[in-house]
């Protein structure tokens, strides 16, 4: 299973190519839609939530509420485009073009990127490099989401820390719904206060705040990912996934730093038999093992740094003239902490949902759900 996606942060459309989907899948644009709004949503974000409402267009790839086998494609408009069609036209001439960026801001793209492919104006970096492609990768991801529910797995994010304040509630599959009305995204309610001064006072300062992401999966079959080649191993794949999100900075699966400084005798997950086969009491290990899921819920944490548009910028450098310059204003986000818990989930369950279909494959999603049962069995009475 596999996908592209195509599309600038202001040019006329996201588009995104899915192959590899199993037939039969029910899918429709309310299994999509909610996931993009989700990712739209939370508390510090800026202006251009407002203008665009994303909703998903589904233009191959599936009929009558099910997908046939053939790739996937899904459109999602970028309604801010009808104010940027001059400058973002692609027949030649006009140049220099409106809103050209030649100061480059620190932490983003704009002056690696423009140095690689030899770009005087750092639109052309920063509108594929901006995090609105992650619109795409949400809609791609929320049909791997339904996927996995089709297969019973269920997957929730929340936001762990921001700012440096902590969520200090235990995570619970019991808050989902408090999570959910949370436009921070956290069960914690005195939390989320001290989160919105620590927002609205950045803001003030014209600064910007990054986070820590907790995402979790419960219902995994025993055996997703391998041992045997680095490549194979699913921690890597997650990982990857999760460092590929734009602002994305660090990633550990379960206690990882935590049990880097305890003795093994501490970290490790005692395992026992029972009634209902193997399990573990202690979950350090976060759900993997050698690379490979082992039953129990997979906890993957990802840091996020603070978004690097920033309302009173840093020092930089005019790429034109080489003169000392302030960095670039983009409208943008105090902080997208809350949005960026959604966008985990998404990529997550994509290469979850990919582990399933390499691991039982099938054509037709009766047919994996038939091996993945037959797994989920055998793992009991193995």
């Amino acid at each position: 299973m596999r996908y592209l996606t195509a599309g600038e942060s202001h040019g006329p459309q996201l588009t995104a190519i899915i192959e590899g989907l199993p037939s039969h899948l029910p899918l429709g644009k309310g299994d999509i839609d909610p996931w993009l709004r989700r990712r739209q949503g939370g508390y510090g974000r800026g202006r251009r939530m407002v203008i665009e409402t994303d909703e998903a267009q589904i233009l191959s790839g599936v009929r009558a509420g099910r997908t046939t086998g053939a790739p996937v494609t899904l459109a999602i408009e970028n309604r801010d485009h009808r104010n940027w069609t001059e400058i973002m036209s692609p027949e030649p001439g006009g140049e220099p073009r409106k809103k050209a960026l030649t100061d480059a801001r620190p932490g983003h793209a704009d002056l690696t990127g423009g140095i690689k492919y030899r770009h005087k104006d750092l639109r052309d970096v920063l509108e594929r490099a901006s995090a609105r492609e992650t619109a795409a990768r949400v809609a791609v991801g929320s049909v791997a989401l339904k996927l996995l529910s089709e297969l019973g797995v269920e997957g929730a994010n929340y936001v762990a820390s921001l700012g440096g304040i902590e969520t200090r509630q235990p995570f619970s599959w019991d808050a989902l719904e408090t999570i959910e009305e949370s436009d921070l995204r956290t069960p914690d309610a005195d939390a989320a206060v001290m989160m919105r001064e620590r927002i609205d006072q950045a803001k003030k300062d014209g600064d910007t705040l990054g986070g820590i992401l907790e995402v979790r999966f419960r219902g995994l079959p025993v055996g997703l990912g391998s041992y045997v080649h680095w490549d194979r191993k699913l921690d890597g794949k997650v990982a990857q996934a999760c460092l590929s999100v734009q602002a994305m900075k660090g990633v550990e699966i379960g206690r990882a730093f935590e049990n880097a400084v305890k003795p093994g005798s501490g970290v490790h997950d005692a395992v026992y038999y029972g009634e209902g086969g193997y399990a573990r009491e202690t979950n350090a290990a976060g759900g993997l093992e050698a690379g490979m899921t082992n039953g129990e819920e997979l906890i993957v944490r990802v840091a996020m740094k603070p978004i690097a548009t920033l309302m009173k910028p840093l020092p930089t450098v005019n790429v034109v003239t080489h003169e000392a310059s302030d960095a670039a204003r983009e409208r943008s986000d105090t902080t997208a902490v809350p949005a960026a818990g959604v966008i985990l989930q998404c990529v997550i369950g994509w290469v979850l949902a990919g582990a399933l279909l390499e691991k039982f494959g099938g054509d037709t999603l009766p047919e994996l759900q038939e091996r993945v049962q037959a797994a989920r069995a055998y793992a009991r009475t193995y």
